[in-house]
């Protein structure tokens, strides 16, 4: 792409006019600001220890020598020490002419080599999925598209935290307070059913602690001396054991949770390659430490316990395995890490975890390091920050927290009540309006959360999300709808041929609107391999939106289907048709859907 070439061409003329060689990084390049005349605009200043002249003198130098090389420069303009650049027209109409109606443009075709694996979701079989969880399975699911849009094989893995305390903490409270209650006696969904007994538990544990203080025992030693929690702990020993009773158990009220989640699954539109559990990788986990312990890696407390010491690396010791025999959560991660390494051997294993976890995921590393596993470079944390509501931070245990259900029927419910206020599902059947409602909902959710760069805490408001106006996804879902219907009306006026690529395109003299909507089409493969690089999905959302409103400018300045220029009528419907398919293919990396009409 140009960018590159004038890279190129900006190291030769330094060489060719100073005899330096200067390297990639010192070469600035940006897109010029409207008030300036050109395309990109080069920051000279890290040349002039070169040339030995001023910044004007030297970006005039330099724009000389790329006019009289690069036959894809126009002219230019100084601007103190800034070297303005048009391209030329005839670049710009063989680029449109090559790509206009190529529906991967931006896409690179799969690459023969190691896949990666992105581990995302996570949830545990104790509560429903949250708001948490959405942002989690939103940001992997797009990662993946990412990736895979760079041409990389990818493998979506779901681990599901099918064991521990907090699993024994739901299944107390049931078998407790439960009277036999299920999902279809209650008409709870299961998921939803098995997270109203983790809230009782919490609710039962804080009586016996206040009541085990009022009789002046410690607050740490009421939490860890209350009976319910010492019956979790027991119950968390005999499922180890592998205990029929509480095998049953857990498999019931599992089963109630995985039906739940595929239903929330499926509504929000991802999916997995394969999914784990880790009640099947704890135990490699646990022939991983004791391999760790044969070799020296780790050590064994006098109290049965097992921990490694990583404080040559920076860190702290770190425990792999309790003093009664039972698993971490670093022990499971462990096994399950091994074990997608035996099947895939990636070139890279990325976590999709919250912020909160990073320093985990700095531990797991090192410990696979100290182990001699030449692959523990391959770990990759995708750290994201929170989100929160206007109404603060949500607590599972105390149940204020977001069920992913509730908020997406919301979503479809303001979508639905703002498509009708606006009119715009006037004349579509029942089953059709619906079907919009979704698509609306879902869209400004998963806009709303992917535009922000994965790293910052985000403030979710769901109001805000739903607005045709803004940078929002249903802003941008309307426009490629608008997109679509010039395109069906050219198709009824006889103005388009069945395939678009068939559509008799010659060079035109560019107006600015048509050479902006141009120049942001052009920079697409660039953002998508800028994505994939530094997987983050905001850098997609961001350039749509960019896209949709420059769009949106030609469209309201220019005449499209009443130019009575043929050949500037196939340009526009041509550029209607190319600019279309980038957003479809852009909203698609986010896993948004987009309308054919609202």
């Amino acid at each position: 792409m140009i960018e590159k070439l004038l890279e190129i061409k900006i190291i030769e003329a330094v060489r060719a006019l100073y005899s330096t060689e200067i390297l990639p990084t010192q070469v600035q390049l940006q897109k010029t600001r409207k008030d300036f005349d050109g395309d990109y605009t080069i920051v000279v200043f890290p040349f002039t220890k070169s040339s030995r002249k001023s910044p004007e003198t030297t970006a005039n130098d330099i724009g000389t020598y790329l006019v009289e090389h690069m036959e894809q420069v126009s002219a230019f303009n100084v601007i103190k020490g800034f070297l303005n650049l048009v391209i030329s027209g005839s670049y710009w109409n063989g680029f449109y002419a090559r790509n206009f109606s190529n529906n991967k443009f931006g896409f690179v075709p799969q690459m023969d080599s190691n896949p990666f694996v992105v581990e995302y979701s996570s949830p545990n079989t104790n509560k429903p999925l949250h708001l948490g969880h959405i942002r989690n399975n939103l940001l992997g699911f797009s990662v993946a598209r990412i990736l895979e849009a760079n041409g990389h094989k990818v493998i979506r893995v779901n681990l599901v935290n099918d064991r521990g305390i907090h699993i024994c903490k739901s299944m107390l409270a049931w078998k407790r307070w439960g009277d036999g209650e299920t999902p279809s006696s209650s008409g709870i969904k299961g998921d939803h059913l098995v997270g109203k007994y983790y809230v009782i538990f919490d609710q039962q544990y804080k009586k016996e602690i206040e009541k085990l203080i009022s009789l002046g025992i410690s607050k740490d030693e009421a939490a860890k001396s209350a009976p319910l929690i010492l019956e979790a702990q027991e119950m968390l020993r005999k499922w180890e054991a592998n205990d029929d009773e509480i095998i049953s158990l857990w498999k019931l009220m599992n089963g109630w949770v995985y039906e739940g989640f595929e239903q929330t699954y499926q509504t929000m539109g991802i999916s997995f390659d394969k999914t784990y559990y880790e009640s099947k990788t704890y135990l490699l986990g646990k022939s991983l430490v004791d391999e760790g312990l044969q070799a020296g890696a780790l050590h064994r407390r006098a109290d049965g316990s097992v921990w490694i010491d990583l404080s040559s690396d920076g860190l702290d010791e770190k425990l792999l395995l309790r003093s009664d025999g039972t698993s971490v959560y670093m022990t499971q991660d462990l096994g399950t890490a091994q074990q997608r390494y035996n099947e895939f051997t990636p070139e890279k294993l990325v976590y999709v975890v919250g912020n909160e976890q990073e320093y985990h995921f700095q531990v797991l590393a090192k410990v696979f390091k100290h182990m001699g596993k030449p692959w523990y470079d391959s770990i990759f944390h995708l750290s994201y920050g929170m989100v929160e509501l206007p109404e603060g931070k949500m607590k599972s245990r105390e149940g204020t927290v977001v069920d992913a259900d509730d908020l997406m029927e919301e979503m479809f419910r303001t979508a639905e009540i703002t498509t009708r206020e606006l009119g715009k599902v006037d004349d579509f059947s029942s089953e059709e309006a619906v079907q919009l409602f979704r698509i609306i909902g879902l869209g400004a959710l998963k806009y709303f959360i992917l535009k922000v760069d994965p790293k910052k805490n985000m403030l979710f408001n769901p109001t805000e999300s739903i607005d045709f106006n803004g940078n929002t996804g249903p802003f941008i879902q309307y426009t490629y709808a608008r997109i679509q219907s010039v395109l069906r009306n050219a198709v009824q006026k006889d103005f388009l041929p069945n395939e678009i690529g068939a559509l008799q395109i010659d060079n035109v003299e560019l107006l600015p609107q048509e050479k902006e909507v141009l120049r942001i089409l052009h920079q697409f493969p660039g953002i998508v391999n800028e994505a994939g690089d530094s997987l983050s999905p905001a850098l997609i959302a961001n350039y749509i939106y960019e896209l949709a409103c420059e769009f949106n400018r030609f469209y309201h300045d220019i005449t499209i289907l009443k130019e009575t220029d043929l050949v500037r009528r196939n340009f526009r419907l041509g550029l209607c048709t190319f600019t279309g398919n980038v957003i479809k293919n852009a909203m698609w990396l986010l896993g948004i859907d987009v309308p054919q009409r609202m």
